[in-house]
């Protein structure tokens, strides 16, 4: 299975999966319900750079070269929101909203940067253990949670390696020539998704 993690020996790395699993939602659920105000996402995404700063991801440059794939991995997710806000809700709320959005999802990237695809899975399932008293598996609810929250990042990481390798190729930008290979690495990553799961016993 593809994993964002990066090593690292701050002090995200260092704590428990699921103390940090709480502490970033908390955080993101409180940036999502800041008000649609410039200032609300301008220190939004300050205390994103202060977030990333701390990791330490050891890139020299207080993790902000790491911010910086992020955001650019996010680009047409801020492109598509931008614009069609900008048509029904004007700049300021277009931009306010934009940026708060991204603050979440950046803040968001940050769990599985720093957390080991089994120890957040462990930490999970052991929260969702309550679960069991409705017959609810506990371990099957945590692997599809785990998968959901790193796929997305999955995703825009392929999209930018396809991208890489059509500018080194000296490709023009085109739709057409990016969806077909993006669509055979995302098939291709499912199945290997799929295979994973089935080599763990997971139908």
């Amino acid at each position: 299975m593809l994993t964002l993690y990066r090593p690292g020996s701050g002090i995200l790395h260092r704590l428990p999966a699921g103390p940090k699993l709480v502490g970033i939602a908390l955080l993101v659920l409180a940036v999502s319900l800041l008000p649609s105000t410039l200032w609300a996402a301008g220190t939004a995404l300050a205390l994103v750079i202060v977030a990333f700063a701390v990791a330490g991801f050891g890139d020299g440059m207080l993790g902000l070269r790491v911010l910086a794939s992020q955001a650019w991995a996010l680009r047409w997710v801020v492109v598509l929101m931008l614009v069609g806000q900008l048509i029904f809700l004007g700049p300021v709320l277009a931009l306010a909203n934009t940026g708060r959005v991204v603050a979440a999802l950046l803040l968001a990237a940050l769990l599985v940067l720093t957390t080991r695809v089994t120890a957040l899975l462990d930490a999970i399932e052991r929260g969702l253990v309550p679960l069991a008293l409705v017959r609810l598996d506990p371990a099957r609810i945590a692997l599809m949670l785990t998968i959901a929250l790193s796929t997305l990042p999955v995703m825009a990481r392929l999209a930018g390696d396809v991208r890489e390798a059509q500018r080194t190729r000296g490709a023009r930008p085109s739709l057409r020539h990016f969806a077909v290979p993006y669509l055979v690495l995302s098939l291709k990553h499912a199945d290997e998704l799929g295979d994973a799961l089935a080599a763990r016993g997971v139908r």
